[in-house]
């Protein structure tokens, strides 16, 4: 209905990321720049507008929604309908309104701004205070209770806005118009250290004492958005040894944070996508070659182990930048605050238990985090990010699925977990949980599906689980609520995941490689080619299956598997298998190996791409013992000769042996070729066997539509090399970006395989 000056009211409204990134407040400001009236609201599901104007400049201001959204907001879908004329006296922002058991996305935390950092200098207000936030920026999904997104449902709700704020809040001009978490140093959260018998307050003093610490190879526990960091300087051996003695940490690197990507730049090799990545407002933890020159050596040799990455961020807490701006150091360790195989300590009670008296100083904040969240992790792999561990930035972003998944509820694999709840048709993942194998972080995996079950609303139907009986992920699942069960094979759940990260319905040519996983044989497996639509698989191929001496604990100790893999090869040759393991190893202990492999005792079966690597990594000499996950495969690939085409015997069939391999590998170790090229060489032949495989069930099943997915498939080199070659003999290859390749993954695909079996009725 049009009024007498042609004008219309229209409701608008706005689907997606909309909520806690600045989207009332921006649409507020453009529906006044069109003097347009109205109102806009939050609700449980949705932002709405009603205005009224000439139709063509609501359309203008409509087409405005999406093309100048806020940085952080998500615009999925804009739906527009005419109502009964009304004639609003002017544009205002509505209460939010709770509608239904439908909800809108949740804002993953954004780093502070440009805007609130200039804050920390000159703000009347703000000047030096370490919480200055607005609607572009600061905590979000970690502070967050329930939606919708209000201060009343956060951990916010207990501190009351001061009169200034409260003048900002609702001061339509000002950036903090209607921001949640607003605050200043009159009314917000605060920062206390405490230091031996002090507990400093003040926040000046706090930034120099923790300046001293620093400098004097201290470490440093310090609250930050989703948890706990350890700090120490990234220069000083000293300290580092020190934090890897707190975190009984031994090998695992460690993620840097620099103050600025100009200073990165001078330790670490970046792209275009890389700097991007690092200034985002995400600000994950970017991988990043390491540079091998004079300066870039300076840091500390014990932060890498020997790797030729780094793991780098930039700081995205005001208090980073406050530190950064008060220290000489151009680089500080930021590792996560736990103990290893712990999850990330939130609340101060706990910290003050475990780190007091063995971190130097506490800096702990009177803030509750309500949703944990460890630093995730990324790098550019074919110039595309690819996320590796999926937490801080990113969750809880879903995936918007093709299938109706609602009331489904995933729960994950043992390692690298996350769950998945279904909403409608999107898919919402967890943070990383972690390795469940642990109290605590079982803990921390219970706790937090129960969260994600009252915060999105989730009606729990059908539990989707991993079908290895002992996993505990597995039976959580199959006694929670009373839930009709499904079943999923691990490594279907990996190409599933990756069909549902990119919306495919139909049947692929699967290759899922990773270190273990549940068979329908009862065997572990991980070299899976396989004909797969969502709902069912057929396997085609598999790596040779070997023992797997002492079970799981080969997977620490890859010489294990070296001697398996020779064992199978040359038979009890001790003296041959000794030499080629540099003596390293006691005869005794080959020995023994030798013996639970022909009584078949504790030798599980393994046909793992991961335990392979493994082991030519114990071969070659790399890695007898892995001091964290996976240390053999990421030595192998560190070093392999980026430069080298040359190949072992490829071997071919549905059960693929590596006997000629490993022939080939002995010779030229006894030819004193340099395990950079063996490296290259043995990565070669994987991706040739990859090829020669698909292109084998391309021939039987006429499908050109490939998807890779696993955890091996996180080595750069295999990666690349095998989508090369398999695009350049026209094959459509999917791989992973936005979901992790690894276990972190599963939960997706265990959700979207469910999804699917329950739209055929298969359950």
């Amino acid at each position: 209905m049009m009024n007498t000056l042609g004008h219309i009211t229209t409701e608008i409204v706005v689907t997606g990321l909309v909520q806690g990134v600045g989207f009332r407040p921006f649409i507020y400001r453009i529906a006044t720049d069109f003097d347009l009236h109205g109102w806009v609201k939050n609700t449980n599901e949705n932002v709405i507008i009603n205005v009224t104007g000439p139709p063509d400049t609501i359309q203008a201001f409509t087409n405005s929604i999406r093309k100048q959204a806020p940085p952080a907001a998500l615009v999925e879908n804009i739906a527009i309908k005419q109502l009964v004329f009304n004639s609003f006296e002017d544009f205002r922002i509505a209460p939010s309104d709770n509608v239904s058991d439908e909800i809108t996305e949740i804002s993953p935390d954004i780093a502070v701004c440009n805007d609130c950092l200039a804050d920390l200098a000159n703000s009347r207000y703000r000047t030096n205070y370490a919480f200055v936030n607005c609607t572009n920026c600061g905590p979000r999904f970690t502070i967050i209770r329930d939606l919708p997104y209000d201060r009343p449902k956060t951990t916010m709700s207990e501190f009351a806005m001061c009169p200034q704020c409260t003048i900002e809040y609702h001061n339509p001009s000002d950036r903090r118009f209607h921001a949640q978490p607003v605050a200043c140093n009159q009314c917000g959260p605060t920062y206390e250290l405490i230091y031996g018998d002090m507990v400093i307050h003040e926040i000046t003093d706090i930034l120099t004492n923790v300046h001293s610490i620093l400098s004097d190879d201290g470490v440093l526990l310090m609250k930050g958005l989703g948890g706990m960091h350890l700090v120490c300087n990234a220069f000083s051996s000293i300290a580092v040894k020190r934090l890897r003695s707190i975190k009984k940490r031994d090998g695992k690197p460690f993620a840097i944070m620099f103050r600025d990507a100009e200073t990165a730049q001078k330790y670490a090799e970046a792209g275009e996508t890389e700097i991007k990545l690092l200034n985002s407002w995400r600000r994950p933890i970017v991988l990043l070659k390491h540079k091998q020159t004079s300066i870039a050596s300076q840091l500390a040799s014990e932060t890498s182990s020997g790797l030729n990455m780094l793991g780098i961020m930039l700081p995205y807490m005001p208090v980073h930048y406050q530190i950064f701006n008060l220290t000489s150091l151009d680089a500080l360790i930021f590792t996560s605050g736990n103990f290893s195989s712990e999850p990330i300590v939130i609340s101060n009670e706990i910290a003050l238990q475990k780190f007091k008296g063995i971190a130097d100083a506490l800096l702990l904040h009177n803030r509750e985090i309500y949703n944990r969240t460890d630093d995730s992790v990324v790098w550019v792999v074919g110039n595309k990010e690819r996320v590796l561990r999926r937490s801080r930035g990113y969750v809880p972003t879903p995936v918007t699925l093709q299938l109706n998944c609602d009331g489904i509820v995933a729960f994950g694999a043992e390692l690298t977990n996350t769950f998945c709840v279904g909403k409608g048709y999107k898919a919402i993942i967890s943070q990383h949980i972690g390795d469940l194998k642990g109290f605590e972080t079982e803990e921390f995996y219970t706790e937090t599906i129960g969260k994600f079950i009252s915060l999105f609303r989730i009606k729990p139907t059908l539990a989707a689980v991993d079908m290895h009986p002992s996993y505990i992920s597995t039976n959580f699942g199959k006694h929670y609520n009373g839930m009709q069960l499904m079943l999923v094979q691990h490594h279907h759940a990996h190409i599933a995941s990756c069909m549902a990260e990119h919306n495919l319905d139909m049947k692929v040519l699967g290759v899922a490689f990773d270190g273990t996983g549940y068979g329908t044989d009862g065997h572990t497996w991980g070299s899976e080619f396989m004909i797969c639509s969502l709902s069912d698989f057929e396997r085609f191929a598999h790596f040779e299956y070997i023992p797997m001496p002492g079970g799981d604990y080969a997977s620490e100790e890859p010489w294990r598997m070296a001697v398996s893999l020779l064992h199978r090869v040359y038979g009890s040759n001790i003296q041959l298998i000794s030499e080629l393991l540099s003596d390293q190893i006691n005869s005794s202990d080959i020995e023994m190996i030798f013996h639970m492999i022909e009584k078949q005792i504790n030798c599980p079966l393994t046909c793992g791409a991961g335990r392979y690597f493994d082991a030519v990594a114990a071969i070659t000499g790399l890695v007898y013992k892995a001091a964290f996950h996976a240390e053999g495969p990421m030595k192998l690939e560190a070093i392999a000769e980026n430069n080298w085409s040359e190949h072992y015997t490829v071997p071919s069939g549905s059960v693929i042996r590596f006997g000629a391999i490993v022939k080939e590998i002995v010779d030229d170790i006894a030819q004193k070729v340099p395990v950079s090229l063996i490296s290259a060489k043995f990565h070669n032949t994987i991706i040739l066997i990859i090829f020669e495989t698909v292109l084998s069930m391309y021939k039987t099943s006429g499908i050109k539509s490939v998807v890779l997915s696993g955890g091996v498939f996180q080595n750069k080199y295999l990666l690349e090399g095998t989508v090369q070659k398999l695009t350049s003999e026209g094959f459509s290859v999917y791989s992973h970006a936005a979901i992790p390749s690894n276990d972190g993954g599963i939960a997706l695909g265990q959700l979207a395989v469910a999804s699917k079996r329950r739209e055929l009725s298969c359950v």
